[in-house]
């Protein structure tokens, strides 16, 4: 059984779909959680639905990841010994997770898109990890996953930007796992497939309008790649989640793992 009993997580984009799962699973397992979203009505009632079996507290924090430089901000406010209960240790476990940009051909992609959605996700999850480390660092135990897409071991069609920035997550990842490993902290991803979110909703819908195909007969389509048969459970994306981020995970380092059913065409 996962044990994080006396670990610390942050979790982004955690108030819906997989963040919002990963928050669950990790709370059950004994982390004391700090949710970070830019909604405060929806962190406040997500923070009412945290397990607390093992006398955590759970906390949260505001942020918008369109804005970095105040996403630093309120983390920086945050991690300040007068006001937060952290005490010495810090966080253990950090997962970056945010959503993806709306879908369309790369030819037709405007040039802010990219430098948005770069910022959304490379940019905060760097602010982060260079914001979390030290701790980890202390602490000998680090675990940073990153909630990424397939579509860095195959890019996914009619999702352009997405696939581009994806990418460039990934590689940075790599890196940080390798600078990382030898003070204990690992560094994973973690490829979704198509999962039962608000996301996927979003996707269906674009599908539909550009095919001419009913929402239902698009979703059809999509299940039918999947060897499985069907989508995934925001649950299931975050179990892979919590291993990651247990001691027993310790020499898994610098992978990305699809979650995916195994729609992914390639190893």
């Amino acid at each position: 059984m996962i044990d994080l009993t006396n670990k610390r997580a942050m979790v982004c984009g955690s108030t819906q779909g997989i963040g919002k799962a990963s928050a669950m699973v990790l709370a059950g397992q004994g982390a004391s959680i700090t949710l970070v979203a830019r909604n405060e009505d929806a962190l406040k009632q997500v923070l009412t639905e945290l397990p607390t079996n093992a006398n955590q507290k759970h906390d949260y924090i505001v942020a918008d990841f369109n804005q970095p430089e105040e996403l630093k901000k309120s983390v920086e406010a945050y991690l300040s010994p007068t006001k937060h209960h952290l005490g010495d240790a810090g966080f253990h476990i950090l997962l970056n997770n945010s959503g993806g940009p709306p879908g369309g051909e790369i030819i037709n992609a405007k040039v802010e898109d990219f430098t948005q959605t770069f910022q959304r996700h490379l940019v905060c999850n760097h602010i982060l990890t260079q914001l979390l480390v030290p701790d980890m660092k202390k602490n000998k135990y680090g675990r940073i996953i990153n909630i990424i897409s397939t579509s860095v071991k195959e890019p996914i069609k009619g999702l352009g930007v997405s696939n581009t920035i994806r990418a460039a997550v990934a590689n940075w990842s790599k890196t940080m796992a390798i600078e990382l490993g030898p003070f204990g902290i690992t560094v994973n991803n973690v490829l979704p497939g198509s999962t039962e979110t608000v996301r996927i909703e979003e996707i269906i819908n674009n599908n539909s309008k550009k095919s001419g195909k009913t929402p239902e007969q698009v979703k059809a389509d999509m299940i039918s790649k999947v060897p499985v048969g069907r989508f995934a459970s925001a649950d299931e994306i975050a179990y892979a989640v919590a291993f990651l981020a247990s001691p027993e995970a310790a020499y898994i380092n610098g992978i990305n793992l699809p979650v995916d059913g195994g729609r992914t065409g390639c190893l």
